[in-house]
């Protein structure tokens, strides 16, 4: 097995915020998204994270729906 050499980092840790996770998820459910922001996220944001959120913001979008059909009907 060959020695590490000096120019071998490992890759930075990902440092997103549950805030920034969310306003990205929120984003993409509209559909509005700039390429470099985009970019930006999958640079910082934790895969994981993005997909429990997504996950919640779905749960939530179809529970409100479901409430503003229960109270029509």
């Amino acid at each position: 097995m060959p020695a590490p050499r000096p120019t071998d980092t490992p890759p930075a840790p990902r440092r997103g915020s549950l805030l920034r996770t969310v306003k990205a998820v929120a984003w993409s459910f509209i559909g509005l998204r700039k390429g470099s922001e985009y970019q930006e996220d999958i640079k910082q944001l934790n895969p994981l994270h993005i997909v429990i959120v997504g996950f919640l913001g779905v749960i939530l979008f179809v529970g409100t729906l479901m409430l503003i059909v229960r109270s029509v009907v």
